[in-house]
């Protein structure tokens, strides 16, 4: 199970991804250490997708081990999306616009997603917590495995 958490540069993924890992005892992967990993700081758009490819074989990894995955990156297009191939998707639409002015110029709003954080928030584990709610009802066969009631 491939959980994908995205959005512009500074709109609160990794501040969501890392307690919601956490909270799911779940395998945390974030862009900006794999890229410093693989020392890959190639934001063209061949980049983006060999970074999407990347972050997809990573996950992919953990999930067939049995993990469940929270990754948090941009993953700007549809595209990109498509290639990480999530199973479960969080829209950071927090800030209008992010750090790095290529990063907005690309990033296309997503067509679905099935959870959607439309603005910051101060209560990390209340918002935690309806994140969670709305995986569940789409994931009832993990309740079990997370001993969270559905």
């Amino acid at each position: 199970m491939k959980i994908l958490i995205f959005g512009l540069p500074g709109s609160g993924k990794t501040t969501l991804a890392k307690p919601l890992a956490g909270l799911l005892d779940a395998v945390h992967i974030n862009a900006d250490q794999v890229r410093k990993h693989y020392d890959d700081w190639d934001f063209s758009p061949e980049g983006r997708m060999r970074q999407a490819n990347r972050m997809r074989h990573l996950s992919d990894g953990a999930a067939l081990a049995g993990k469940i995955v929270v990754t948090d990156f941009v993953c700007p297009t549809e595209a990109a999306r498509e290639a990480f191939d999530p199973d479960f998707t969080v829209w950071m639409d927090t800030i209008e616009e992010g750090r790095f002015e290529d990063t907005n110029k690309m990033f296309v709003p997503p067509e679905k997603v099935d959870y959607h954080v439309s603005e910051w928030f101060e209560d990390t584990p209340s918002t935690l917590m309806l994140v969670v709610a709305t995986f569940m009802k789409r994931n009832p066969q993990l309740a079990f495995t997370l001993n969270i009631e559905k």
